[in-house]
């Protein structure tokens, strides 16, 4: 078997959609991450047919180990971008072919679903309320929230705790104990500021804190995860096993969320879950964009001892996939059918295309119109 072409669509919702083909028949299908910058990803995937066109597919890992050494820089998130959609295809392909799901290639399951979370705004304390509620009557037993709408400066006012606390609290009041509240800060306050905020939330218990503040500098994160009793979180911008090594032999997160469209591919993200596993720490992937990224993390998290919880960004792909996901409960029931076990409608995706490729603007704050982090 040989692959005889490689193709990228965009779609709504900053996703991407790569399919390979091959001679005999068979195409797979993978998610690389797009964001605000696709149409860079689409070219790295184009430039990496150039070695890939010709070759047995089933060959995954070398190819991954092939084109990962090859690049200048071995970290660059667009190129793994482009490789973690190649390495889904790939996979795809070889689950189709020996007529078996990925999960059991990779040494079957250790539960039966997939635990899943869905998401809540505001930005009123009500509003988040009411999103959360909503979750909750669709089967959700976890939501996630950004309590913080507006930027935030490097350390605000008494005023902006206090706001910040009455949206966490206006959900747990909502939803009771039984549902699990996670918060994502996403990385838009200092350290200094994570520290004032939360103490103020540690009564109202949150299953864990995402991002609260950059990851790039391990240190500051593992000062913040001292100072707190909540879980800390953190993951979604790291790559590869390289780029959560320090994370971990530091324990500056209880929690990793790597993204399966950006940092590796199904392959790699196993292996991130290995290293995650020796020092006590769990995964929650990040997927915040198209259901196939869902998919692709269903099936590496299937066999995962330390796995905690899914982000259900992208849904159960109802308007991409001839046959959704299976839902209930919370949970997401394992794929059955050989290769990642959906298929995708050829008209639900023409309807999805997207040809708009603009930045999203900045956050600015309104008082000087200082940049702040998305």
């Amino acid at each position: 078997m040989k692959i005889s072409s490689l193709y990228v669509t965009p779609i709504e919702r900053r996703g991407l959609i790569v399919q390979i083909h091959t001679d005999e028949g068979l195409t797979g299908i993978g998610a690389p991450m797009n964001y605000e910058h696709g149409r860079t990803v689409e070219r790295a995937i184009l430039d990496m047919s150039d070695y890939l066109v010709g070759k047995d597919p089933r060959q995954i890992e070398d190819h991954w180990q092939v084109i990962f050494r090859s690049s200048y820089s071995r970290q660059m998130p667009i190129l793994l971008a482009a490789l973690s959609g190649i390495d889904m295809a790939c996979l795809d392909i070889l689950g189709q072919s020996l007529g078996a799901p990925i999960w059991r290639l990779l040494g079957g399951s250790v539960r039966d679903k997939i635990r899943v979370y869905s998401s809540t705004g505001g930005p009123e304390p009500e509003k988040y309320a009411e999103g959360a509620l909503r979750a909750v009557e669709k089967g959700f037993t976890a939501v996630k929230m950004c309590p913080f709408p507006e930027p935030v400066r490097y350390i605000d006012t008494p005023a902006m705790v206090d706001k910040t606390v009455r949206r966490v609290a206006a959900v747990r009041e909502a939803v009771g104990q039984e549902v699990d509240v996670a918060l994502d800060f996403h990385r838009a306050v200092s350290p200094a500021m994570a520290r004032m905020v939360l103490p103020e939330l540690e009564p109202l218990r949150p299953m864990f804190v995402e991002e609260p503040t950059h990851p790039e500098n391990v240190d500051a994160l593992l000062d913040i995860a001292q100072s707190t009793s909540i879980p800390i979180a953190t993951g979604e911008r790291n790559t590869t096993r390289w780029g959560f090594r320090e994370i971990c032999e530091k324990r500056a997160a209880a929690v990793l969320q790597p993204d399966i469209r950006h940092c590796g591919g199904i392959l790699e993200i196993r292996k991130i879950a290995s290293l995650a596993e020796i020092h006590y720490l769990s995964l929650a992937p990040h997927s915040a964009s198209d259901p196939l990224g869902v998919v692709a993390s269903v099936h590496a998290m299937a066999g995962v001892p330390n796995f905690l919880i899914q982000e259900f960004g992208g849904g159960d792909g109802n308007e991409l996939f001839e046959e959704p996901l299976a839902f209930k409960d919370g949970f997401v029931e394992l794929p059955t059918e050989p290769g990642m076990g959906v298929k995708i409608d050829g008209e639900k995706l023409k309807a999805l295309k997207m040809d708009d490729w603009r930045l999203r603007p900045a956050r600015r704050h309104p008082e000087d119109d200082s940049v702040n982090d998305i």
